[in-house]
């Protein structure tokens, strides 16, 4: 009897049990929901030889911030298809070693070319998409629109109730500006499978991004204790909560939160979520006026020193450079930009002079030389998308460039750009800084 993935495509395994397993385990994986990692174990217990569970365990080492394991595991699969493997087997774990190894532009080519001949290999289909998939960090500008021209163009192999496929293609479309159709999708994604951590994020950044923030924030308050605190996006869920009591002006929920789901002591997401998250939500609370409770700053950046030690990582660079302009380490974000400086003129940083120059805008931000700020990030603020994250999490450098132009005396350009995002979608925050304006 053939043995099939959860999508039909056929597994080189002799065993039912692995089969089974491996199904469970990779459903488990595309939901970020505890358990992937033990049933993928169980299914290579079952059949050492099953290569394609040997590659999905290399991936959940990656989402769990173990390259070494992960490369290993890889490695393993490699030897395997290289032996024995079908010709999708050896290009579904080719690309999961290019994408471990850290080689981007080619892993995106060939998921490309993988899924159009493949295209329900989700295990591959998925890598390109999310806040944290290949084409939000490969340094693009359009990458936003590449994810929706991605999931388009294989919409017609998907199920109309593929809860897997409706989470990430409404998704996509809520973060490229189509927000009302790309809730829907993703409504109905969460609606078929709510045991699913990408689903319930998809949904709370769709409403986001229609300025439902009630809405996210009742949707989190339901759905987060359903999930379990050892899940990868724990934190990074209930950060989206806390943003939504900032909007609000509620600091004493939002600081609530923070230190029960968010802070480094407590959260288990990755490291690049924990890092991120923590920094964003410390400067933003600063940002906005209040005050950021002692030894919060710095516990936030002994955690993050040892994570991303070297320049490189656009989008953890950004957030590193917060860390290093609120504690007031000027030495620690000058020694980054220096180093960020070198890999463009090297060819090496696909995201541009964005990064350097969001950093350089952070630290003039922090010593409260607004003038300076807006004269750094102005010009480049429109290519902030490069550094890739969610529009969400993006935000922030809109905010930091509002806020300066509001502290500089350029009330005329921060009301034009405050207008602007109102149109896009209403905000409590956004009203009241225009009222500020306005007196």
């Amino acid at each position: 009897m053939a043995r099939t993935d959860s999508r039909g495509l056929p597994l080189l395994t002799t065993s039912d049990r692995a089969a089974e397993r491996y199904r469970k385990g990779v459903d488990l994986m595309l939901s970020t929901w505890p358990g992937a990692a033990e049933a993928l174990d169980e299914a290579i217990a079952a059949d050492p030889d099953f290569a394609l569970a040997h590659a999905a365990r290399a991936r959940q080492h990656a989402m769990r911030s173990e390259p070494a394991l992960a490369k290993a595991r890889i490695a393993t699969a490699a030897e395997l298809v290289a032996r024995r493997g079908t010709e999708r087997e050896r290009s579904h774990v080719e690309i999961l070693s290019l994408v471990l190894n850290g080689r981007t532009a080619e892993a995106i080519d060939g998921v490309s070319a993988h899924a159009d001949n493949w295209p329900r290999d989700v295990v591959i289909l998925s890598l390109p998409l999310g806040a944290f998939g290949l084409l939000a960090f490969s340094g693009r500008a359009d990458h936003d629109q590449a994810r929706v021209d991605l999931c388009e163009r294989h919409a017609s192999h998907f199920a109309s109730d593929d809860w897997w496929f409706l989470t990430y293609r409404g998704w996509s479309h809520a973060e490229n500006g189509n927000v009302a159709h790309g809730r829907d999708l993703t409504q109905r994604g969460f609606d078929l499978r709510p045991q699913n951590a990408n689903a319930a994020h998809a949904l709370s950044h769709a409403m986001y991004e229609g300025g439902a923030n009630d809405e996210a924030d009742r949707l989190i308050q339901a759905w987060l204790p359903t999930y379990d605190r050892s899940g990868i996006l724990h934190g990074h869920i209930a950060w989206h909560a806390a943003l939504a009591a900032l909007e609000h002006g509620n600091t004493e929920r939002a600081l609530a939160l923070y230190a029960e789901h968010v802070q480094p002591s407590v959260s288990t997401g990755n490291a690049v979520n924990v890092v991120s998250d923590t920094a964003s939500f410390l400067w933003r609370l600063q940002a906005y006026g209040y005050q950021v409770p002692e030894g919060l700053w710095q516990a936030a950046a002994t955690y993050a020193t040892p994570s991303f030690p070297s320049a490189g990582f656009a989008f953890a660079d950004v957030h590193m450079a917060l860390l290093a302009a609120a504690t007031g380490d000027k030495e620690e974000l000058e020694r980054r930009v220096s180093a960020l400086m070198g890999l463009i003129e090297a060819g090496k940083l696909p995201a541009g002079p964005v990064v350097p120059a969001i950093c350089r805008a952070a630290l003039a931000f922090a010593e409260e030389d607004y003038a300076g700020c807006v004269r750094i990030l102005e010009p480049v603020a429109s290519e902030a998308v490069r550094i890739g994250g969610s529009g969400a999490q993006r935000e922030l450098v809109e905010d930091m460039l509002l806020l300066a132009l509001m502290r500089s005396g350029e009330a005329a350009r921060a009301g034009t750009l405050l207008d602007r995002r109102l149109h896009r979608r209403p905000s409590p925050r956004d009203k009241a800084w225009h009222g500020l304006l306005a007196a």
